[in-house]
């Protein structure tokens, strides 16, 4: 039989997500069969598995620490926002239908439905999962139809775990206000609380502890200092340690690579290895300014191609494009983004906004047009020019045709583990402007070194001698060690009706 723990949170970004993965590699090293759930999820940031379908990127990661193939069964349901009060529904895997949030709210019993089958799924499968909440489990004017928190962890059997965010301040209103408003029976499913996001010295919160056991009646299981010297990927919004607007330009004897933020971005973690890149200085920017200084400028990916092109436009953004562009410095679009650097997009169904064709920025020939069907696909390949090994997933509705001079950037080789011989991409004749749509573009060391020598010129990092995805097992190990120095990991597996073995880390 299949036991159950849910890390439930008194708010939106508390940390459940990083609290999630950690406590998937910490049971997985323990030699137990983990696996990751979540009933819903909203993001932008979603990734393709490896039969294929379509789910969020933070159970990716958590499946990674648990050492398991995601699976669209570990996030069934997936809400992609493509505007202020509307969502594309990506159900089990496969793109259902494009909801308003009344829409979507007035009855969940379908999306509920769903869930709980790939649930018990899972169940039958592993012998624990870590079920992971949304926002606040405390929403008590969704409560009714909220499927993701409490009914899952009922659904489960779970014990639940509270996540709260000692850093935003008011923890003890976090704690107890959330406790005080459930209903009597949720209640008596909370068996611990995690503080996260601690800073300073933990002994002056010894008493702060004791106070949230005695008015919460039930334990600490840990306080969790902030974790430095390594990131993992954050879940559906720019992490916040990234430079957003920062008032300097990049910094000297560097490479500065400009990201257009976009209202919609979505898969923004294409752009992690260039964060974490010792010999990179990566913006994000909002509001138009000069790019003197940038040697890189990226359009990331959109969930919303052609209402995100107006933004751009409307906020005066063409110019300091066009701009960069004459003056020779290097373009990269992504997904959407290379959408945006051809000629024209289309959208004849409506598939993100009214129906329409929109003029594109004309940097690449290139014309797209949104399709019904969404093309999934994990694919790997090599660079036209140089042969650089490429490796990613392509999740996109537009198919791109090409109507003018260009170059292919990428030879396909392999898609979702079948041989292909196929192009992905183009590059402009100058090879200044190269658009894609394989995200993790810059995942591969010797792709990401010979973009940024072609941006830069005389190139050279640490980093960009490392595969990123190798080194993603070694910093989950990282964030295992440092969640069990600050837990009390006997309670913790004892929750999880384990028994508590010697854990390695």
């Amino acid at each position: 039989m299949c036991n159950a723990i849910a890390v439930l949170g008194t708010a939106s970004d508390v940390g459940k997500s990083i609290v999630a993965t950690a406590l998937c590699r910490i049971f997985r090293n323990a030699g137990i069969d983990v696996a990751p759930f979540k009933a819903q999820n909203m993001s932008n940031n979603s990734g393709v598995t490896p039969d294929g379908l379509e789910m969020g990127r933070a159970q990716i990661v958590q499946a990674e620490a648990a050492r398991v193939a995601p699976t669209a069964d570990m996030n069934p349901v997936l809400l992609k926002p493509n505007t202020d009060t509307g969502a594309q529904v990506v159900l089990q895997g496969k793109v259902s239908s494009t909801e308003s949030a009344k829409g979507y709210f007035r009855d969940t019993s379908k999306w509920a439905a769903a869930a709980f089958e790939s649930l018990h799924r899972l169940m039958e499968k592993h012998e624990l999962l870590v079920i992971e909440g949304a926002g606040s489990c405390a929403e008590m004017n969704l409560y009714e139809r909220d499927f993701v928190n409490f009914r899952t962890a009922r659904e489960a059997g779970a014990s639940v775990i509270l996540v709260a965010d000692i850093d935003r301040g008011g923890v003890f209103a976090q704690v107890v206000g959330t406790l005080s408003v459930i209903p009597p029976e949720d209640r008596l499913l909370v068996k611990g609380v995690i503080i996260n996001r601690f800073r300073g010295d933990i002994e002056l919160f010894r008493d702060g502890m004791e106070m949230i056991e005695k008015m919460a009646g039930i334990p600490v299981l840990g306080v969790i200092p902030y974790f430095r010297g390594f990131t993992i990927d954050a879940e559906d919004a720019v992490p916040l340690s990234a430079k957003v607007d920062p008032t300097a330009g990049p910094a000297s004897g560097k490479i500065g690579v400009a990201v257009i933020y976009f209202p919609h971005i979505s898969n923004f973690t294409d752009l992690s290895p260039l964060e974490e890149d010792s010999g990179v200085d990566l913006h994000y920017l909002h509001y138009p300014r000069s790019l003197d200084g940038y040697h890189m400028l990226v359009l990331p990916g959109s969930k919303n191609v052609r209402g995100d092109l107006d933004w751009l436009r409307s906020m005066g953004w063409e110019e300091e494009i066009m701009k960069f562009r004459r003056r020779g410095g290097l373009i990269m679009g992504i997904c959407g983004g290379f959408q945006m650097l051809g000629e024209s997009i289309a959208d004849p169904y409506g598939l993100e906004g009214e129906p329409g064709r929109s003029s594109a920025l004309g940097l690449l020939p290139v014309a797209t047009e949104l399709e019904r069907e969404k093309y999934l696909s994990n694919s790997v390949g090599r660079a036209v020019e140089g042969g650089a090994r490429a490796s990613g997933y392509e999740i996109h509705m537009g198919r791109t045709a090409v109507s003018g001079a260009c170059t292919p950037f990428l030879h396909v080789t392999g898609r979702n583990g079948v041989g292909v011989e196929d192009t992905d991409g183009v590059v402009s004749v100058d090879e200044r402007v190269i658009g894609t749509y394989f995200h993790g573009v810059f995942d591969e060391p010797g792709l990401r070194s010979m973009l940024l020598r072609r941006a830069g010129g005389g190139y050279a990092s640490v980093a960009a001698a490392t595969n990123r995805r190798s080194e993603l097992d070694g910093k989950y190990d990282m964030l295992a060690e440092h969640f069990s120095r600050h837990l009390d990991l006997g309670k913790v597996f004892a929750l999880a009706g384990q028994p508590v073995p010697e854990v390695k880390n």
